[in-house]
């Protein structure tokens, strides 16, 4: 698997950030404006339901190559959401979005002790999505959040 690590947005990364893309068939699944850590980063600033907001990048050999938010109500067992999260379209099928997600589950443990289950919406048209989440051990809820599937996994 491959290595990489994660790295708050900051004023430092941001922009580089924005150039981050993926294939125009993916665009739906990830966001509805381009460049979809366009509204990511807005929704920092603006936290929708009062949440905390965290943009992280996701690096690979001192590069980002993905990116995604962490939403999540501080304390909570069970609030935390992992949303816009994607590898951009240079860098898929190494196995860097498998390896994102491990350690993001390791920096959920370290950093957020009372957390007990992440969730995340997928689109209804992302076959591809559902499949990578569910081998990675997250289920189906069996809900609609904001009209697409809920998944989630305890850790």
């Amino acid at each position: 698997m491959s290595q990489v690590t994660l790295k708050r947005i900051t004023s430092e990364n941001w922009r580089e950030a924005l150039e981050l893309s993926v294939n125009v068939e993916q665009q739906e699944f990830v966001a509805a404006v381009t460049p979809p850590v366009a509204i990511a980063l807005a929704k920092a600033y603006i936290r929708p339901d009062g949440r905390i907001v965290e943009p992280y990048g996701v690096y690979h050999q001192h590069k980002m190559v993905g990116f995604f938010n962490l939403h999540y109500t501080p304390n909570s067992k069970e609030d935390y959401w992992l949303f816009h999260f994607f590898i951009d379209k240079r860098f898929q099928r190494r196995g860097l979005g498998s390896a994102s997600i491990d350690v993001l589950l390791k920096h959920i443990k370290n950093d957020h002790h009372s957390c007990h289950r992440i969730r995340l919406t997928v689109h209804p048209d992302n076959h591809a999505g559902k499949k990578f989440y569910t081998r990675l051990g997250f289920t189906d809820d069996n809900i609609l959040t904001y009209g697409e599937p809920t998944y989630s996994i305890y850790i």
